[in-house]
């Protein structure tokens, strides 16, 4: 069956949603279309705004206001001699959530997968070096229990090999396949307390 253009147009961008199959993009957007004018019309502002007044923060790229650093990379109580590298937005929001909040992250956006053509360039990974700056004292690779993770991470661990003092994984308890963002707050923490260091 064929929809009418507009309606259609909708249903494949809600189609690139990661997750979403061409039912589920359907059920959206019909969904949408029985809401008042006035709620769509503020979703759809609210997703212009999300575009125009976030960017990636200059120093962790984690999410940040347009025009400065994040709200952690620029809370001076911060630890910033110690960096916990993270794939994800998300997974600062993990670990923030059980955290005793004292160290900074960094955020890849992604991990290596050759099969599908993500690349070490293709990585924040260069913007992690430049913060090695001699006041970084350990690396935390806070990266989920999964064949492309720990691919990044050895990748990462050669990287960092005389540039830090210490540089450390996360406690293997985690769940294997499982993305960080998922973990439960007790698994996490106990993964980054008993945290393994690699290179001392």
């Amino acid at each position: 069956m064929s929809f009418p253009p507009a309606l259609q147009g909708v249903i494949d961008e809600i189609g690139r949603f990661p997750g979403v199959g061409p039912k589920s993009a359907q059920r959206i957007a019909f969904w949408l279309m029985r809401q008042p004018n006035e709620d769509v019309q503020r979703l759809a502002q609210t997703l212009i705004e999300m575009t125009q007044k976030l960017e990636l923060c200059e120093r962790c790229c984690n999410i940040a206001e347009v025009g400065g650093l994040c709200e952690i990379c620029s809370d001076p109580k911060r630890d910033h001699s110690i960096i916990c590298v993270v794939e994800s937005p998300p997974d600062v929001a993990a670990f923030e959530s059980f955290s005793n909040k004292h160290m900074t992250y960094h955020v890849l956006h992604g991990v290596m997968s050759p099969l599908q053509g993500i690349t070490a360039d293709r990585l924040k990974i260069q913007e992690l070096m430049n913060r090695l700056d001699g006041s970084v004292t350990e690396v935390i690779l806070g990266l989920s229990s999964n064949v492309e993770s720990d691919h990044t991470l050895l990748y990462l661990q050669e990287l960092l090999r005389g540039r830090v003092a210490t540089i450390s994984k996360l406690r293997r308890g985690l769940p294997m396949g499982g993305d960080i963002e998922y973990v439960d707050g007790v698994t996490l923490a106990q993964a980054l307390e008993e945290r393994q260091v690699l290179e001392d």
